[in-house]
């Protein structure tokens, strides 16, 4: 991929189309980057252009920073987005399970960043109403710049190295700020070890995404119990366990905040809660896990040995999560009603939390 000289309207039309044609698009129109556009993304960074942010040593391939500046570009994002999208990178490079393919995978996974810190004000990102939705270029653009490289870089076009059963929307862009305003705690960013003066970008990998309405409740009780019943259900069981972003309303996170809930207290209680018994597991063939990659399967299966919790040894509780741990909590949206998002997130947290701090020149 390189830049195009500086060209009039028919030339830019004609350059759409010649990107359409080669494949390097995501099945929307994307802009045309001249040499001295993608200066200006350049410009942004002190990084080497040829620096690798990513790699994937299965397929040869790496991302750098220039290539990450072209896709970016394509994407439509302006240059002063160009630290975040960088940042992005770096967190994405932290998450472990990308070095094993999980971009290609049948569950058709989507990277999802979640940004925080002074960086949302000073380039617009959105962090309320709409979240997950359109209507913001920093958000649309800078998850569409993560996912642009995907293809054109590592080559993940769908029926190809894409292998990806039905996808999810989230493939065009995932992007959200947190409400750090609306929040009672402080924001994930500085739950993990960075100062509020620092603005950061977390990466995970999801594969879908559910809403949770609530909203008449004041009891932290009951809403933990419908975030825990959400959880545990049964189709989202792919692996033993599982692990999830929880994105709270504020109206939500205001219920655990005046209760004095704590994010430990209402990650210990999501893991105790969102279990299932052995005959609903059963109910669904997936009351064992496989020999090999512990998927949940039938008991009866040839490939089924018995997942950790014993097939008689707690036949009554067995968790859906696989500790505490493997949920992260994050506030955003808005207060005009009690909804709340669950996203279901490829493989517990064992590690720290992939996150990068945005190397932002002002």
């Amino acid at each position: 991929m390189t830049a195009m000289p500086v060209a009039g309207a028919e030339e830019i039309r004609a350059a759409m189309e010649y990107y359409a044609r080669q494949g390097w698009t995501d099945g929307l129109p994307v802009v045309p980057v001249t040499g001295s556009y993608l200066a200006e993304f350049l410009a942004t960074t002190d990084r080497d252009p040829e620096e690798v942010l990513f790699a994937l040593p299965h397929l040869d391939r790496r991302c750098t920073v220039r290539l990450a500046a072209i896709n970016a570009a394509m994407a439509g994002c302006l240059p002063a987005y160009f630290p975040v999208v960088l940042a992005a990178w770096e967190a994405i490079g932290r998450e472990p399970q990308l070095k094993c393919g999980v971009w290609q995978s049948t569950a058709g996974t989507a990277p999802l960043l979640v940004v925080n810190g002074p960086v949302r004000d000073r380039i617009g990102l959105n962090s309320g109403g709409d979240v997950f939705g359109s209507g913001f270029r920093a958000n649309a653009t800078i998850g569409r710049a993560v996912r642009l490289a995907a293809i054109n870089v590592f080559g993940l076009r769908p029926h190809l190295l894409d292998q990806a059963t039905q996808g999810t929307p989230a493939r065009f862009s995932a992007c959200i700020a947190e409400n750090e305003e609306d929040s009672p705690w402080e924001p994930l960013h500085c739950e993990h070890g960075f100062a509020p003066a620092d603005s950061a970008v977390t990466a995970l990998v999801i594969r879908s995404c559910l809403h949770v309405e609530s909203r008449h409740t004041g009891s932290p009780e009951q809403l933990a119990l419908d975030l825990a019943g959400s959880l545990r259900r049964t189709g989202a069981l792919v692996h033993e366990t599982g692990s999830a972003l929880v994105v709270l309303g504020p109206e939500h996170a205001a219920v655990f905040g005046a209760a004095g809930w704590s994010k430990d207290d209402l990650r210990r209680f999501l893991h105790d809660h969102a279990v299932n018994s052995r005959a609903e597991l059963a109910a669904v063939g997936k009351d064992a896990v496989s020999r090999n990659g512990r998927h949940r399967l039938p008991a009866d299966h040839p490939d089924a040995i018995t997942d950790r919790y014993g097939l008689s040894a707690t036949p009554h509780r067995v968790p859906a999560l696989a500790s505490p741990e493997a949920v992260v909590i994050a506030v955003a949206g808005a207060d005009n009603a009690g909804v709340s998002t669950i996203l279901e997130t490829f493989a517990p947290h064992t590690g720290p939390l992939p996150t990068a701090r945005i190397r932002d020149p002002a």
